[in-house]
């Protein structure tokens, strides 16, 4: 196998460049969906759910509907039972701050989810990393038979590094790489041989695989001291090359081109894209498997309610019967900023869970689990009841014991746009979580954005006031503060009258809440406040289709770009040193 031109999974970084062909069978064909699995050196999974509830979800979206809900859990209990995770079943991952399942446990779980769909290639990213020796080896032996049960057939490719003798002596086949070159690439049995027949045998008290890796790797030359150098008085570098010839004059070698001149003479089929399920179902599984995931996430919805509920009753004692007199008009102006305001600010805090979130859509999405748009219904409709609870129980604690503007249609607005408030902070974050994956520079971008929309909304500079070139036309009108500001006040004000003393020192006069809209907070009020809330209700589906299209667009831009930087002779990069243990079972 080597690279083809373009990148074809995705996976490498915008700076790495793929020359040659890929080659499945003697034939330059597409890695399709259902046919090959990749399960990275990372587990990226929903920490929330447990063992069994992360199998049969997935299994649900990668599945076709030809087969049935029972089919399904069928094939995700017997994979759970080939990775030896029948205990674990009803188990949580756990992660940080809640205690789950193993390590060693995790990497099974991964491969299940990638092996759901029996494909024909699976490869596998450093799957010992971070486990000990004993979780290693129990993982390896699963993997390696997994091609041997059930009658199915698969090729797994693995790297790995520092194996064991015992996990060592699982593979079939062995390839070793140093500097882009192959060293060695033929069964594990005869490794040991052909570098003893080029003068370089193993220790007897050493381990194979560690000996290999060692004559190979020019990371840690002592060229100084030749002594301490390889056997020989050899650099590594001169090992490199004496194995590289004896290599390509080989047995082996000439039998390894023998088999893949058989490959291409062979009529062998192209493997086929396999179905998985169609989009309404991936909606409806993704819907659920996200309520599950933030109902059980404390971090998600929970600490913000929380710190809502705190909030709304400390507003509602200190705004206590506000009543109606002139000093009330800056109170009530001043409580409703500061609730949409804080609502809003404290939605950045939920950012780190949804990075995580991001993470597991990001290798399912290059996986070919499902698609975006998939995944951006399923998270919109599963935050709904949360952001609704989030705006119902605080809205009412400082509706009522403040007593704002009497009367239900008052109190239902009142709700609705803190809802949509939350609801269009929460898509603008996904928005900076597609750009700004790491949540501490997220939280401080987000944060950035929503203090300059606030500063903009028209509380703390009317808007006769604010510059007009860029504070007012366009940022005043495309800040979302702007709307909720003037949709509250509309909501709060109009209808009530307050009384006040004369500047004169006379009698009481009456101020209309129109009066106040008008010239004291410079309200636009040509038009109702349902408006306001059509207006964020618009920006909140725009936040989200905008998340749609920077991730459909960068999946496309992304090929471009790199093939543009590919022609650029000063952006041109090559691999130059690669020392890698590689194996196949």
């Amino acid at each position: 196998m080597a690279a083809e031109k373009e990148d074809y999974n995705g996976r490498l970084g915008s700076k790495s460049k793929q020359t040659g062909m890929i080659l499945i069978n003697g034939r330059k064909q597409a890695l399709a969906y259902g046919t090959s699995a990749y399960v990275t050196e990372d587990d990226t999974i929903l920490t929330t759910l447990t063992v069994g509830e992360a199998v049969y979800y997935s299994a649900q979206l990668q599945l076709p509907d030809s087969m049935s809900k029972s089919e399904k859990k069928e094939r995700a209990e017997f994979t759970i039972r080939e990775m030896g995770l029948q205990d674990a079943i009803n188990t949580r991952i756990g992660g940080w701050g809640s205690k789950g399942i193993s390590g060693g446990q995790k990497r099974r779980v991964s491969i299940c989810i990638e092996i759901l769909t029996h494909p024909r290639l699976l490869f596998l990213d450093e799957p010992t990393s971070g486990l000990d020796s004993a979780a290693s080896y129990y993982v390896m032996s699963r993997i390696a038979s997994l091609n041997k049960k059930n009658g199915i057939q698969m090729t797994i490719i693995a790297s790995i590094h520092q194996p064991s003798n015992e996990i060592f002596q699982l593979f079939n086949n062995l390839c070793l790489l140093s500097s882009g070159k192959t060293v060695y690439f033929g069964p594990v049995s005869a490794a040991n041989k052909f570098f003893s027949s080029n003068g370089f045998p193993c220790p007897s008290l050493q381990n194979p695989p560690d000996h290999f890796v060692k004559i190979i790797n020019k990371d840690f030359e002592q060229e100084e001291d030749p002594e301490k150098g390889l056997a020989r008085g050899l650099t590594t570098e001169e090992a490199i090359h004496i194995l590289v010839e004896s290599y390509d004059s080989s047995k082996i070698s000439h039998q390894v081109h023998k088999e893949i001149s058989q490959m291409k003479k062979r009529d062998s089929d192209a493997m086929e894209k396999k179905s998985h399920a169609d989009f309404l179902t991936q909606c409806m599984v993704l819907t659920r498997r996200s309520f599950v995931n933030m109902y059980r996430e404390v971090g998600y919805h929970w600490l913000r309610l929380l710190i809502y509920g705190a909030l709304a009753l400390s507003l509602g004692t200190m705004f206590f019967h506000i009543g109606s007199s002139s000093e009330s008009i800056q109170a009530r102006a001043s409580l409703l900023v500061f609730v949409v305001t804080f609502l809003t600010f404290i939605t950045v805090g939920a950012f780190p869970s949804f990075v995580e979130d991001m993470k597991v859509f990001e290798r399912e999405r290059l996986n070919g689990h499902y698609g975006v748009t998939a995944y951006t219904i399923g998270n919109t409709l599963s935050s709904v009841p949360f952001l609704l609870l989030m705006s119902l129980i605080p809205g009412a604690v400082v509706y009522y014991l403040v007593g704002l503007h009497q009367g239900h249609k008052e109190f239902i607005y009142f709700t609705s746009v803190l809802f949509v408030s939350v609801f269009l902070v929460e898509g603008l974050m996904m928005i900076v979580a597609s750009i700004v994956p790491n949540f501490l520079l997220g939280i401080i971008f987000g944060t950035g954005i929503l203090g300059v929309m606030m500063l903009d909304g028209g509380f703390y500079r009317l808007p006769s006031d604010i510059p007009k070139p860029f504070w007012r036309y366009p940022l005043h009108y495309i800040s979302f503060h702007k709307y909720a500001y003037q949709g509250l006040f509309k909501n709060e004000f109009q209808g009530l009258t307050f009384t006040g003393n004369n500047q004169d020192g006379g009698a009481m006069i009456n101020i209309s809440g129109e009066e106040i809209l008008r010239n004291l907070w410079q309200v636009e009020i040509g038009y109702s406040k349902w408006n306001d809330v059509a207006i964020l209700i618009g920006m909140a589906v725009t936040y989200r289709l905008l998340f749609l299209v920077i991730i459909k667009s960068f999946e496309k831009v992304k090929p471009i770009i790199v093939t543009a930087m590919n022609n650029c002779p000063q952006a041109k990069f090559r691999f130059t040193k690669v020392t890698r243990l590689g194996a196949m079972a």
